[in-house]
């Protein structure tokens, strides 16, 4: 495909891939190896990362559709060669996470997919796209959730800074679009809507009371 047209975006807009749609069924192995090529690609590029994660759930069984939507992520790669991540020296040594999930946007079981990006100063240094373990029930639990990962991801890179000798001493603010979430880690009463939340992911309220993080929304 180096001859290829390149296109804008690595996926289509609301694009249902199913595991068994009807169509016909490709070589798996072929299919493994172009997936794991472009999982390797996403540590240089994470604008391809979310499409990575959704077609690599079809490495056991790939058909047509699944390889189409994969050689489209190579048309985008063909029209952007020369995009990369450019880390340039900054005084600024500020933490700066984002997180987004969709909801139940797994159309087989119905699971959300989680993902996050870290920034320190304006340097892209940490992201992840992945599909949640379990479904969650209503859209702010999925956003919830994602936070959680999000948080944890935190306090990992501050304490890695921390034996960097870059001691971070403010709360490393967290941008998501999740109002009922922000809600919920500072309020510790639980409503009907989030009493079914397990208590493990209420490890964000712990996070923000010891000032570690800090919510806010984007």
């Amino acid at each position: 495909m180096s001859e290829c047209k390149p296109v804008a975006s690595p996926i289509t807009a609301n694009e249902k891939l199913l595991q068994d749609d009807g169509a016909a069924k490709i070589d798996s192995k072929y299919f493994r190896s172009l997936v794991g090529s472009l999982i390797y690609l996403t540590n240089l590029r994470s604008n391809i990362l979310y499409s990575v994660s959704i077609i690599s759930r079809f490495m056991k069984n790939p058909n047509k559709l699944h390889l189409a939507a994969t050689k489209r992520i190579l048309r985008y790669l063909q029209g952007t060669k020369n995009h990369g991540i450019l880390y340039k020296q900054q005084d600024e040594k500020r933490l700066i996470g984002y997180s987004d999930s969709d909801w139940a946007g797994s159309y087989d079981d119905r699971k959300s997919t989680s993902e996050y990006v870290f920034c320190l100063g304006t340097n892209i240094i940490s992201w992840c796209s992945r599909k949640q373990s379990f479904i969650a029930l209503p859209f702010a639990e999925a956003e919830y959730i994602a936070v959680n990962k999000v948080v944890c991801q935190s306090v990992w890179l501050r304490r890695i800074l921390c034996d960097l000798q870059q001691n971070i001493l403010d709360p490393t603010t967290i941008f998501c679009d999740n109002m009922p979430g922000i809600a919920m880690t500072k309020n510790p009463v639980f409503h009907a809507r989030s009493k079914h939340i397990e208590l493990r992911h209420h490890f964000i309220r712990e996070m923000v009371s010891k000032k570690e993080i800090r919510l806010e929304f984007i």
